[in-house]
């Protein structure tokens, strides 16, 4: 029983992973016909081999996350854009405070501040850290998070160092470092937090083994690591990119 149980949510994966390709073959499809590009303009545009852009709207490869940076770039539109079908949507997403639902994770409290996390990069978070959070057990992830001290005091423990914020301090970092958040006053510390799931191009990708969140962020895709698969797109070779052989006329 337990081997068919397996066999079947295995089978169930296969059908969920295939969808997803599928999904996004389509969408990356739509976006070039819509723009009136063939699949060798694509390549031209894009560094990445006509075979290789056929099979991925064919729904027969999987793209990495440098790769789908690479389209969304070109295509000028969000990462998270690519990989769902797209519905038709209001220009401008509206979170009411009387309608946000408060969490806890990790003895923190938050709020999410946007309800568009399908559509965007970024995620807007309300967070509150209490006075009486116990522990001292870091985290990290791709991407990268700023902070801003709405109130409370507040000090951020980074890769080894801290820093003391007041309200009005803000903080840029890099989430793949180890970090806590600390409130340090005589009251919770309330925090604005800006979170992007993907960082800048040059960051090393984490394995989805090796991230550690305190909260829960949307799952984009999971991919090889970034700078590798940057390397095979950046080099001919390793990325197969097959040019045309033009060939000359003898001289005369």
């Amino acid at each position: 029983m337990a081997n068919e149980l397996s066999e079947r949510q295995t089978a169930q994966l296969q059908d969920e992973v295939q969808s997803q390709l599928n999904s996004f073959g389509a969408r990356l499809g739509e976006l070039r016909r819509q723009r009136g590009w063939t699949l060798e303009e694509l390549a031209c545009r894009s560094g990445l081999s006509k075979a290789f852009l056929s099979r991925l709207e064919a729904g027969g490869r999987q793209a990495s996350i440098a790769v789908a940076l690479t389209l969304s770039r070109i295509f000028d539109v969000s990462l998270a854009a690519l990989f769902e079908p797209q519905l038709v949507q209001e220009p401008c997403v509206i979170v009411r405070g009387t309608g946000a639902v408060e969490k806890s994770i990790n003895g923190l409290k938050y709020v999410s501040l946007s309800e568009a996390g399908r559509c965007f990069n970024l995620q807007p978070i309300k967070v509150i850290v209490p006075v009486s959070r116990r522990g001292d057990e870091h985290y990290h992830h791709d991407g990268e998070e700023w902070i801003y001290v709405m109130s409370g005091a507040l000090t951020l423990s980074l890769a080894g160092k801290t820093y003391d914020l007041n309200p009005g301090d803000a903080a840029h970092f890099d989430s793949r470092l180890p970090h806590r958040l600390i409130a340090t006053g005589k009251k919770d510390a309330e925090v604005l937090l800006v979170a992007s799931p993907v960082g800048h191009s040059s960051q090393i990708t984490f394995p989805a083994s090796r991230q550690h969140r305190a909260i829960p962020a949307s799952r984009l895709l999971d991919a090889p690591p970034l700078n590798e698969e940057m390397d095979r797109i950046q080099n001919p070779r390793a990325a197969n990119i097959n040019f045309p052989i033009i060939k000359r006329k003898p001289k005369p």
